[in-house]
């Protein structure tokens, strides 16, 4: 009886032993866990790391201590499955902060908390403009899609994560631009004389050619509007260089042939509007041609300053010409 009772002391003993033992080992891990991890390499303020999509939390942990980010993959890896995350780390770039916490490196990744980057589309470039600024990004990937219609891209900068393709970004910039046109439509003057959103996005791809100050905008857009409303032709340059470069900068004047040659984008032949957009407009143009300000202009030319000069009648225009020509020859410009 005593041999049994001192077996069984011995059993609870070691059993009470081993369950402070392994609640020891659980509190340290759990320190260990939560503690400041290791600084960057080199006084870095934060270090670069990509996580691949299906990479298992015991090759994430492996990836991070390679990097000198966490002390032991293998604790990152329990403390992981511990907490119920271990299939909550999401693929992405991150920036991991210098001393992060195993508990802030997989917060982190859980929350999916990537590095942006970012790509501008400027204003009024045409499609083989995008293209080249979309192609020549690195951190995109995959091929290059063909692009929607010129002119149905919006301008904008856009953000986007490492892995995002070509064509997934280039059906972003087409779903902004028909978000933002259907919108504008929709608050669209009564009297526009422009008889859908595609003609609304042909004007106002003009519109934006013709003028690099946004206060001009609405002004431009006023012309062309008086233009439409009473059947005279809208001739405008930038028209004519597009039929000549399909949106390249031409380079040099406009020549008197090129002028006289009738195109599908000569505006001073062809009633109306052209057949496409020539450049892709941004929000403030496509407003101004469907709400554009109440004036009585006809006309503008170069004033010489980066602006137009606006002229209401032949007359007015005429002197506004003169005065353009005589600064082009002050200043050798033709």
């Amino acid at each position: 009886m005593r041999l049994r009772r001192a077996l069984a002391t011995v059993f609870f003993g070691g059993l009470l032993f081993a369950a402070i033992a392994l609640g020891g080992v659980f509190l340290w891990g759990k320190v260990q866990f939560g503690a400041q991890g290791p600084a960057a390499a080199g006084g870095a303020e934060e270090t670069i790391v990509t996580v691949e999509g299906g990479m298992s939390v015991s090759g994430i942990g492996t990836r991070l201590e390679d990097r000198g980010l966490i002390s032991s993959a293998r604790l990152f890896s329990i403390g992981v499955r511990l907490a119920g995350h271990q299939n909550d780390l999401k693929a992405g770039e991150y920036a991991i902060p210098s001393r992060a916490s195993m508990t802030e490196i997989m917060d982190i990744m859980r929350l999916g908390i990537s590095i942006k980057h970012w790509i501008t589309i400027p204003e009024g470039l045409a499609n083989v403009q995008i293209a080249e600024i979309v192609a020549a990004n690195e951190v995109l990937v995959g091929e290059m899609p063909e692009l929607p219609g010129e002119g149905e891209i919006l301008p904008e900068t856009y953000d986007f994560l490492r892995g995002t393709t070509r064509g997934e970004l280039v059906q972003r910039m087409q779903a902004a631009m028909d978000e933002i046109l259907a919108e504008l439509w929709e608050a669209r003057a009564d009297d526009t004389p422009l008889a859908s959103p595609y003609e609304a996005l042909i004007l106002a791809s003009i519109v934006q050619k013709e003028t690099g100050l946004a206060q001009e905008t609405p002004l431009v857009a006023s012309v062309f509007i008086n233009r439409l409303n009473i059947g005279y032709r809208l001739q405008s340059d930038p028209t004519i260089i597009y039929g000549l470069t399909q949106g390249r900068p031409l380079g040099r004047p406009i020549r008197q042939s090129e002028l006289d040659r009738v195109t599908g984008y000569n505006t001073y032949h062809i009633d109306r509007l052209p057949p496409t957009p020539i450049a892709a407009p941004g929000r403030a143009a496509i407003e101004a041609v469907l709400n554009p300000p109440d004036t009585d202009y006809l006309y503008f030319v170069a004033d010489g300053t980066g602006g137009h000069a606006f002229a209401r009648n032949v007359e007015e225009h005429n002197r506004n010409v003169a005065a353009w020509r005589r600064f082009q020859r002050e200043n050798g410009l033709r």
